[in-house]
């Protein structure tokens, strides 16, 4: 397990301009209008701590980390492997503000690389419990919005539904992150430009 800082990334980080597009988990996206909470732009204090936790707590050979890059982006990249029976990465960091009380869920702005992704939300600070997810696919080299309700989180532990848990509840959003699986062998890239609450 690695924790550290988010950090900016070197100047090997390329600079490409894509025309912006939306998608949405949901069949209604946010209002424009609408209520919003930043909880991280990648580039205000105070910056979220994220660390790593790969599959290389059951044996794997998976690395990711979360940066910034130099157009001040959120970056989680890396390279999944199956060797060993492997095969997740993930990133996680707890939130400075927890009560998302009278909000619809969450709204991310991504850039990917055409492949699926989990966003994963925690009602406690503990390493290991049930969490809550949602998965979500991407558009190669196109951004992106991606709104999230809460009603449509799924209890899981250990990658297993967990159905006899309670609902996600907005006013305990104590951890949030982001895991690739699904054997989705080979490097991967992700880029987060902001992660909001939305509400109406």
């Amino acid at each position: 397990m690695k924790c550290f800082a988010v950090v900016r990334v070197g100047e090997w980080v390329k600079k490409r301009y894509f025309m912006s597009r939306s998608f949405s988990n949901q069949s209604e996206e946010p209002a424009v209008n609408e209520q919003r909470k930043t909880i991280t732009d990648f580039t205000t204090p105070p910056l979220l701590r994220w660390t790593s936790i790969n599959d290389v707590v059951m044996g794997g050979v998976s690395d990711s980390l979360m940066q910034v890059s130099d157009e001040g982006t959120g970056l989680f990249s890396g390279h999944l492997s199956l060797e060993n029976n492997g095969g997740f990465a993930s990133v996680r960091a707890p939130l400075p503000e927890n009560d998302f009380s009278g909000y619809d869920g969450i709204l991310l702005r991504v850039k990917g690389d055409g492949k699926r992704y989990s966003f994963r939300v925690r009602t406690d600070m503990l390493y290991d419990s049930v969490l809550y997810r949602q998965e979500f696919d991407t558009e190669a080299e196109q951004w992106i919005d991606v709104s999230l309700s809460f009603s449509s989180f799924r209890p899981s532990f250990r990658g297993r539904d967990v159905p006899d848990a309670p609902p996600l509840d907005p006013s305990r959003v104590f951890q949030i992150g982001f895991l690739i699986s699904e054997k989705q062998e080979g490097e991967f890239r992700l880029e987060i430009e902001r992660i909001e609450g939305y509400g109406a």
